[in-house]
């Protein structure tokens, strides 16, 4: 446990939570909505600091971030707590948790598992990271210092403050949008108004130059409505650009949602061709291990740059950034990738 920085103080006693958009104000022994953010005589205290409940190795591809160093591997950590209450989470022993355990890893010691693993970076996942980024940051920075790369798999629920914080440590994020980002959807089954805060996180991200690739839960019956699919990948497509690279997931039964079947493929298949109908130049459907949507294409000649099955990349053509075929340049980020390395201001071990 640690005081956090993300927060304000309203006067003797309140304090305003500011690290997610809910902005929870809490009286003495109140916890914000997510669990793990507590008043505790009128300063707010971050009750995970240093307490992992999940850490594992990785494939960057499982993220998923197909364009952001794709086959690396990267240290997988997450705790206890969410800001979401979404009723179909595939990791709901953990994010609807509201009993703070784990295992005591201080960010050196996690810096330090991830270097004897060989890991190429580190992510944030499995609940949402905006809730526990004063411990994220302090890995972050310091990950960073030897090298490593630091990626968060976030709903994009945050604030300005959190983004600015985000800034000093982080390479690149998945940001995990939900059944179209319908308003009703996101009211009835994630238990939030509106989903305005995303798409000024999406921007601020955007500004500070953090890579970002944009993946939509596209849930049958409930979370399927192709017309707000199309209002989505339309303010992605003029906001973020159509070299943003989007993928639709393949939903399975979990938690509150057990009753309903999975996705079918010939529905994501749709949300892809929308997509590209649109403009967007890098779309994938995930969770259907070998089809050919799981690949990359070249935008301009159409030819394949990456073959992957599941999370393994098992072809490879692209050359210093550009199609070997056409000479297309290519939205990714690899170990070859001079600019980016260049770019960084810490020491570089590849």
């Amino acid at each position: 446990m640690r005081e956090a920085i993300l927060y304000r103080k309203l006067d003797d006693q309140k304090v305003m939570c500011t690290a997610c958009a809910r902005r929870c104000i809490l009286g003495p022994g109140q916890v914000g909505f997510c669990g793990v953010r507590k008043n505790i005589d009128g300063k707010l205290y971050l009750l995970v600091y240093a307490k992992a409940y999940a850490v594992n190795i990785d494939p960057i591809e499982k993220k998923p971030l197909y364009h952001f160093f794709p086959g690396s591997s990267v240290l997988s950590i997450g705790t206890t707590g969410c800001n979401w209450a979404c009723a179909y989470c595939c990791n709901y022993h953990m994010s609807q948790r509201r009993r703070v355990e784990g295992y005591d890893i201080s960010p050196k010691q996690m810096v330090k598992i991830a270097l004897e693993y060989n890991a190429d970076g580190v992510s944030y996942t499995y609940n949402e990271p905006t809730i526990f980024t004063e411990y994220a940051h302090d890995i972050g920075v310091l990950a960073r210092k030897r090298g490593l790369f630091n990626t968060y798999v976030t709903n994009g629920y945050m604030t300005e403050e959190t983004v600015e914080i985000l800034s000093e440590f982080l390479d690149a994020a998945t940001v995990d949008i939900k059944g179209n980002a319908d308003p009703e959807f996101l009211r009835k089954y994630v238990m939030v108004n509106d989903p305005q805060p995303i798409y000024d996180t999406l921007l601020m991200l955007k500004d500070k130059k953090i890579f970002i690739e944009i993946t939509d839960l596209v849930i049958p019956e409930i979370g399927e409505d192709l017309d707000q699919a199309r209002k989505l990948i339309k303010w992605i497509h003029d906001n973020m650009g159509p070299d943003t690279p989007i993928h639709f997931l393949r939903f399975y039964p979990h938690y509150k949602l057990s009753h309903i079947d999975p996705t079918p493929v010939k529905l994501l298949e749709k949300h892809y061709m929308l997509a590209r109908e649109i403009g967007m130049r890098y779309v994938y459907t995930g969770n259907v291990p070998g089809h050919k949507y799981e690949n990359t294409y070249c935008p301009e000649c159409g030819r394949l740059l990456i073959r992957r099955y599941g999370f393994e990349v098992t072809e490879w053509n692209i050359k210093n950034g550009h199609c070997k075929y056409c000479g297309a340049k290519i939205n990714i980020i690899y170990r070859d990738d001079e600019s980016w390395r260049k770019s960084r201001s810490f020491w570089w071990i590849f």
